[in-house]
């Protein structure tokens, strides 16, 4: 009797663990989705701080508004391996550069977009695959 508890435990556990990994794409990074892709925008401004980073180079700039204020927003391409491929760099982008973003914003309002087109400093730069 002991033999068949064990083998059903065995079951259930194997049948526990299929379960967890089969949902596992569930969580899959889909960031696409937190962005307005209808409504692109385009915004010029200075370079803050540019950062070559897994899952997504970062670009952080401030944008003045025809009144003057300055808001902080941040560019999000694709990671460091894209960007590489199309010739990006650590030093690609510095403080102070300055640049004009074209892409989809957040659609939860938050001051971030996602990058289709950057021109900085009069030269276009592309994202392979973007």
């Amino acid at each position: 009797m002991l033999e068949v508890s064990v083998k059903k435990t065995l079951l259930v556990a194997a049948l526990g663990v299929g379960l967890v990994l089969a949902s596992l794409p569930v969580f899959a990074h889909h960031a696409g989705t937190a962005y307005d892709a209808e409504h692109p925008i385009t915004l010029s401004g200075t370079v803050t701080g540019f950062e070559l980073v897994s899952p997504h180079t970062q670009i952080h700039f401030e944008v003045k508004d025809e009144k003057g204020n300055v808001t902080g927003w941040v560019a999000l391409s694709g990671p460091p391996q894209r960007m590489y491929r199309s010739g990006w760099k650590s030093d690609t982008l510095k403080a102070g550069d300055q640049i004009t973003v074209t892409g989809p914003p957040s659609k939860d309002g938050g001051k971030y977009l996602g990058v289709k087109k950057i021109v900085a400093n009069g030269k276009v730069l592309t994202a392979e695959g973007e």
